[in-house]
């Protein structure tokens, strides 16, 4: 395994650890998907989702094949679509946001014709049709363009439209934070998943329960990370945390959005440190 699959493997382990309500974490189980489950699907993808030299889209395709082979179920599907791209972009050497909008823009419609079958194969909760570049259809767009038109609705399509400005901001901001009040794991990735869930509604509950749910969701988040941030140590809350997570969960609400989001945002902040360092070392 190559050191940025390795990468990727260390930023599913650090998001499954963290408290994460609603969501699968080492905590609590849910949504009948176990942290085993994450854990097998992150080694099964991993080799396919960091092929040197591989088509953002191919990646996509086999790194969905490998999970659904190991796992039998949709863990990861949002992750590897976040995470091949920048995957991609760490290859071409230091500065992994110059090399993402590359990347994006590079783009083809070979790429969409594989992510489509790749979201087929999944089978994402919610899914349902669209009278434009419908996943089900044939791919007559490149997946930039098919991304652009789902960014409204899908989170995880905004990314590839705004060049990862949630990865980039809001989740490298609060891995930042937590670094700088000197939180040890699990605790930022915690802080970027809070973030997530208090910045917008996630669009993973919103496609599944209704927008509505989702900003009662995000409201509850609000509040609840701002006790997080400040309280005197984030161990503190972990009641509190978990107490919203068993609310989310006999809801049968799940923010897989904010999840994989934090999962990317770990994945870019690793490839940036390595990418330092490589370079630091000539």
């Amino acid at each position: 395994m190559n050191e940025i699959a390795e990468a990727f493997v260390a930023a599913c382990r650090d998001e499954i650890e963290a408290p994460k309500p609603g969501n699968v974490h080492i905590f609590a189980d849910g949504h009948g998907m176990t942290v085993d489950d994450f854990l097998h699907s992150a080694e099964a993808a991993a080799p396919a989702l960091c092929n040197p030299g591989v088509s953002v889209g191919a990646r996509i395709f086999a790194a969905v094949e490998a999970t659904s082979a190991a796992v039998g179920k949709n863990t990861n599907l949002g992750i590897i679509l976040l995470c091949a791209p920048l995957a991609a972009a760490a290859e071409k050497g230091n500065g992994v946001l110059g090399n993402l909008k590359e990347t994006l823009a590079g783009l083809t419609r070979a790429d969409a014709a594989d992510a489509f079958k790749a979201i087929v194969l999944a089978g994402p909760a919610g899914l349902g049709t669209s009278t434009r570049y419908d996943v089900r259809e044939c791919a007559d767009v490149t997946l930039l363009e098919a991304m652009r038109e789902a960014a409204g609705r899908d989170r995880v399509a905004y990314q590839f439209a705004f060049d990862f400005s949630d990865v980039f901001g809001a989740g490298m901001e609060a891995l930042l934070t937590a670094r700088g009040k000197g939180w040890r794991p699990p605790w930022p990735a915690a802080s970027a998943y809070l973030a997530f869930l208090a910045r917008f509604p996630d669009s993973h509950i919103a496609r599944k329960n209704g927008r509505e749910a989702a900003i009662r969701v995000q409201t509850e988040a609000a509040g609840i990370r701002k006790r997080f941030m400040n309280a005197v140590s984030p161990e503190a809350c972990l009641q509190d945390l978990l107490t919203f997570d068993q609310r989310l969960k006999a809801s049968g609400f799940n923010p897989g959005t904010s999840a994989d989001l934090t999962v990317a945002s770990l994945f870019t902040k690793r490839l940036t440190r390595g990418l330092i360092n490589r370079g630091n070392n000539g």
